[in-house]
């Protein structure tokens, strides 16, 4: 009697304190889980902290601390001057939330770019911008005295007096009459719109930027043992933002995107659907398994065990690992699906048994007799497997491969210890039918008959599969296994098609920022670099005469837009006349003038005339559409004008932290030549900096050397785990024909899945490689299964109540991962189709190639 055998046969002697026994263990398990759960979803610990590339990372990290778990905030207005109010009042209102966020800073705006941003124009820019001023001034006066809908209608009037006394011409004033008819026109029609004073005026901007787009960096405090760590932090902003009424319909658009909404809306992203794929998943499971074992009894001890299993392997990977990462976690689906198939060849056998002898207990001692060893096997062959992962630099992998590598072990103890025994109390019913397959008696007597024609079946296929190997391609970029769908995603996308904006920027260090500036000077002569900054690039030059431009300009403007006194709010009554007086003069100027400026004269007084007999509210809509951007206009246009000279020495601190760190280091930021941000032109660009200077760290960098980190990692385990599982085959089997049978179908499934995978376009990823050890543990079991089977001098393997546990296992596994392609997660989409295919050829060349290769069967003593 075998020692698997003798444990099974105590354990159906006394199955009562067998149950108690593992139960009290479950429990315990339980216990010290719910008292020591812990979960750390931070996404840059899942590659160990000893790659060298990470290093590199984790020092830059620590100089610029500011740029690390960043929230940035997009902000898009109809108009400049919505887009600045609503940046300016988003970011005072965030940096009062002190619980919230650590720091909160405009780098593209904020004091010091609303009083210096004409400086960083070129000096004819800055001559045409300033004239445009002073050009404006006297219509600007009026309404800087009255920043009002009155005030808008008495500067109009004003310019319209010096048409009359021809001091000007109508067309002189067809812009702003053009401008102010336009908009107000589709207040009157019901539409939602606004009047862009910039456009209209002219003003300080800075050379290449968007002026209806700004950004708020924001650095939260995060939860790294929650799910979504920084979902406090989103739901913040998104509520200050709302209570600012910073949405669309009143033209300012607020969007998230960065490093901690990209991590918590991926893990959203991964919970939804997570309902309908539980169901989807238990539904399927649960039918398979009653289609496997026909017994509510055998269901249900099946799943007990698996509970307590799961219970037992949760505890001791939180002993040994201490906290679980992101993908450690994941050993919960690895161990349902594994487990369930030990449980179901324990069963199926069992059954076979007890048709054979209606003896419970002789069934139960004879299925551990004809099972265990195969079990055991399979079950160390795929710990073995996922301990192959433990060694790799791919951390978040190896905690994963020793936490199911432990479940292995445990889940196979359970099914000849506590299975047994609950089956034996239990007592399900006996078996009336053989159950095996007998319909597929004519597929082995082909395969006994024709068995060369098989095996070159298999080799044409797997000639087929290695030549579709060399196109397979992995794709390194993790925002293609995100959802497009989600705002962080498709604002960094959006972010990406300008070259200003774009995220794919490389950082270099260098001693201090004279040495960064000679560097930067080398590198932008490189054909893969665009542009490249410094914190000396933001020194404008020219600007003794920048200066002078601006100092004339601000002694013309400043009493006009600066006045001493200001109006107050016009009453209805006020703003009515004013647009009938406005609306008379435009009649009288244009007269029979046919010209545009004539046209455009008579139509913005007809849509005065029609404010003037609206509602309040409609009146009310107009003055939103015009001051509360000439407020802003006015506002930064006054800030413009007292630029000083600007230094290293005078720029703001958190300016200067961004580019120089505490201790003197300088950073020098590359932006790629190939804006297009496709992976290739990413690969090339890194490549190209990592040649030049082997030191450099940013997202192209991370992205490429993160995937050639963990296809190493995989490449790594992989050898290692065929190197262990050979000789542990080797060691139990002790024939290398038996070793080899083993292994060559699973060679087979790895070329056809791959092979399958290139033929409809399936990319490898991050999330879907993952599901290689699950597939490498299912394959291994299978074929172990079939050669002990054969070894023992079984024949007809397709009729065999083994077939019948090999194909249910399969079915029930591709039950509980196929229900991932449902996901509306692409990466995990993705792992569930490549769950299913490999699956599908795993269980094709364990059933009708396997028995081919093996021929007929030699027992062996």
């Amino acid at each position: 009697m075998s020692l698997i055998e003798r444990i099974v046969a105590v354990c159906c002697r006394v199955p009562r304190a067998t149950v108690v026994l593992f139960l009290a263990l479950g429990a315990a398990g339980l216990l010290y889980t719910a008292a020591n759960f812990n979960m750390d979803t931070d996404s840059s610990k899942l590659i160990s902290a000893k790659v060298e590339w990470r290093q590199r990372e984790i020092h830059f990290d620590k100089l610029f601390p500011q740029q690390v778990n960043l929230i940035l905030i997009v902000v898009d207005g109809a108009t400049p001057e919505l887009a600045e109010a609503g940046t300016a009042a988003l970011s005072d209102a965030l940096r009062g939330q002190t619980k919230a966020f650590t720091s909160v800073r405009r780098p593209d705006g904020g004091e010091f770019f609303d009083k210096n941003g004409l400086l960083f124009l070129p000096l004819s820019e800055v001559k045409s911008t300033t004239a445009q001023m002073i050009a404006a001034a006297p219509f600007l006066g009026p309404m800087a005295a009255d920043p009002s809908l009155r005030g808008i209608m008495a500067s109009l009037q004003t310019a319209l007096l010096g048409v009359r006394h021809g001091d000007a011409k109508l067309a002189d004033l067809d812009k702003p009459i053009g401008a102010f008819g336009g908009t107000l026109a589709k207040i009157v029609g019901g539409e939602r719109t606004w009047l862009s004073w910039r456009a209209l005026v002219g003003g300080a901007s800075v050379a290449g930027v968007n002026e209806k787009r700004h950004f708020i960096e924001v650095q939260p405090h995060l939860d790294f043992g929650a799910l979504e760590p920084g979902a406090s932090a989103t739901d913040a902003i998104r509520a200050t933002a709302r209570k600012l009424h910073l949405t669309p319909d009143n033209g300012v658009r607020v969007r998230l995107t960065g490093p901690v909404p990209l991590s918590d809306e991926e893990f959203a992203t991964l919970a939804d659907r997570a309902a309908l794929m539980g169901t989807a998943m238990m539904a399927a499971v649960l039918a398979t398994l009653w289609l496997a074992v026909r017994s509510f009894k055998i269901i249900f001890c099946i799943v007990l065990t698996l509970a307590v299993g799961l219970a037992i392997t949760m505890a001791l990977g939180l002993y040994v690992a201490h906290v679980f990462n992101i993908i450690s976690i994941a050993f919960v689906a690895l161990f349902v699906g594994l487990a369930v198939d030990f449980g179901i060849q324990f069963s199926v056998r069992y059954r076979h048994e007890r048709f054979v002898t209606r003896d419970l207990n002789k069934a139960l001692v004879c299925a551990g007799r004809s099972v265990g060893t195969p079990l055991a096997l399979a079950a160390a062959a795929t710990a073995a497997g996922f301990f192959s992962f433990v060694p790799t630099e791919y951390a978040g992998v190896a905690q994963l491969g020793e936490v199911a590598g432990i479940g292995m072990i445990v889940a196979f103890v359970l099914c000849v210890t506590l299975l047994p025994a609950l089956l034996m109390l239990t007592r399900p019913s006996s078996e009336a039918d053989e159950v095996g397959y007998r319909f597929f008696a004519p597929v082995d007597r082909y395969m006994a008959s024709h068995r060369w024609r098989v095996l070159r079946w298999g080799a044409a296929a797997a000639v087929v599969a290695l030549a579709l190997t060399s196109f397979v391609k992995f794709d390194f970029n993790p925002l293609d296994l995100r959802s497009a769908k989600t705002e962080s995603v498709s604002t960094i996308l959006d972010l990406t098609k300008d070259p200003q904006t774009s995220p794919n920027t490389i950082d270099v260090l260098a001693p201090n920022l004279d040495a960064a500036r000679a560097l930067a000077a080398r590198l932008s002569k490189l054909k893969a670099v665009g542009q490249v900054l410094t914190l000396a690039d933001y020194v404008p030059d020219d600007q003794p005469a920048k200066l002078k431009l601006i100092e004339d300009a601000n002694l013309l403007l400043d009493p006009t837009i600066n006045p001493f006194t200001v109006k107050p709010e016009p009453s209805d009554a006020e703003v009515i006349d004013a647009l009938l007086a406005t609306a008379k003069a435009l009649r009288k100027a244009a007269g029979a003038d046919d010209t545009a400026a004539g046209r455009d004269a008579a139509a913005l007084a007809a849509t005065l005339e029609a404010l003037a007999q609206g509602d309040v509210g409609l009146r009310a809509r107009a003055a939103d559409a015009l001051v509360p951007g000439l407020k802003t206009m006015l506002a930064q246009m006054s800030a413009s004008l007292q630029a000083s000279s600007v230094s290293v020495d005078t720029m703001p601190a958190d300016m200067v932290r961004d580019w120089v760190a505490s201790d003197g280091t300088a950073r020098v930021q590359l932006f790629p030549a190939d804006t297009s941000g496709t992976n290739q032109s990413l690969n090339a660009f890194s490549k190209a900096m990592l040649v030049e200077v082997p030191t450099a760290t940013g997202a192209p960098i991370s992205i490429r050397q993160s995937g050639t980190t963990i296809v190493n990692a995989f490449i790594q385990a992989g050898v290692l785990s065929f190197m262990v599982i050979t000789a542990l085959l080797l060691l139990v089997l002790r024939r290398l024909r038996d070793v080899i049978m083993t292994i060559i179908p699973l060679l087979l499934t790895g070329l056809l899945t791959i092979g399958t995978s290139v033929a409809i376009g399936l990319q490898l990823n991050f999330a879907n490689v993952i599901a290689l050890p699950l597939l490498f543990g299912i394959g291994v079991a299978f074929n172990i299964y079939f050669v002990m089977a054969w070894r023992n001098g079984q024949t007809n393997l397709l009729q065999s109540s083994l077939a019948r546990a090999v194909i249910y296992s399969a079915a029930t596994t591709a039950s509980g991962f196929g229900s991932l392609w449902l996901s509306s997660h692409p990466g995990t989409a993705s792992m569930g189709e490549l769950l299913m295919i490999s699956l599908a050829w795993t269980l094709g060349t364990t059933l009708f190639f396997l028995p081919a290769l093996m021929g007929k069967p030699k027992t062996v003593r």
